[in-house]
């Protein structure tokens, strides 16, 4: 009899997930949002936007602004969403050799690992100027087209790099975006060659990045950290210098990942 009851209960129980879900996903795309958009943009009835907000409200998982009905995700989202992280210890590790790059360049570090046949930001420190790239904990970029996709696929396992690259899409972007998978592993090679890999206006306009991967305890690439630069502001003679600070930040984070053979010096890149 209760097994009769779960299976009727069932279709409507996991329309109720994904409606949680959806809610979910819409919130994280912005930082703050009021139960009508929400209605309009999930085309749900504004009463049943209202109670599964108030219920996830009551979990801890959103926050409603004082008075007011716009909604965000609260950090207990944040705290589960860091335990899918690669390391648990990952961004904690990141954070201080992160800090020392800005400080040392004076622009933007980004952190990012795979998700899916993509990256998505996941520890960031701004640039001190102005003017930087756009970008986001929790943003999801192109591996193709970027300098921390490029770094995590050059040192992957052959066979996984092609099961990642049969779910990617060659988007073009803007007008240097590599968009044939055969240049796009040719790039790899050279990436790997060098021990670094770039983003030359790629992805963003007028961006260049630089990255670096970073390696776990068994050498396998865990995470990638990029350097952003408006193109105004990057020094190609200084180039060298902004490539050694990265490798140098890498290797700090991957020694204390338990990484004992860094594959980014020249010895072992050799072998």
């Amino acid at each position: 009899m209760d097994e009769d009851i779960g299976d009727s209960k069932q279709p409507e129980s996991v329309a109720a997930v994904l409606k949680v879900f959806a809610i979910l996903n819409a919130l994280g795309e912005r930082s703050d949002i009021g139960i009508t958009d929400l209605s309009v943009r999930l085309a749900m009835p504004k009463a049943t936007v209202y109670r599964f907000l108030q219920t996830m409200k009551s979990l801890g998982y959103v926050r409603q602004e004082p008075d007011s009905e716009r909604y965000g995700l609260a950090m207990r989202m944040f705290e589960i969403g860091a335990k899918a992280l690669p390391s648990p210890d990952l961004v904690e590790l990141a954070k201080h050799p992160m800090q020392m790059l800005a400080d040392a360049t004076g622009e933007t570090v980004h952190l990012g690992s795979l998700i899916d046949s993509e990256i998505i930001y996941i520890h960031k420190v701004d640039s001190r100027h102005m003017l930087g790239m756009y970008s986001r904990v929790g943003r999801r970029a192109p591996l193709h087209c970027t300098a921390i996709g490029k770094v995590l696929l050059a040192w992957e396992h052959p066979e996984r790099r092609d099961r990642i690259l049969d779910g990617a899409e060659f988007k073009r972007f803007r007008d240097k975006t590599i968009t044939e998978r055969p240049a796009f592993l040719a790039e790899l090679a050279q990436v790997k060659a060098q021990g670094y890999g770039e983003d030359r206006e790629e992805f963003d306009d007028h961006i260049r990045c630089l990255g670096v991967p970073i390696f776990d305890r068994l050498g396998q690439p865990i995470a990638g950290m990029s350097v952003s630069f408006p193109t105004f502001r990057f020094d190609d003679a200084k180039a060298p210098d902004y490539i050694r600070l990265l490798q140098a930040a890498s290797r700090d984070i991957s020694e204390k990942l338990g990484c004992t053979r860094f594959p980014l010096d020249p010895a072992q890149a050799a072998a």
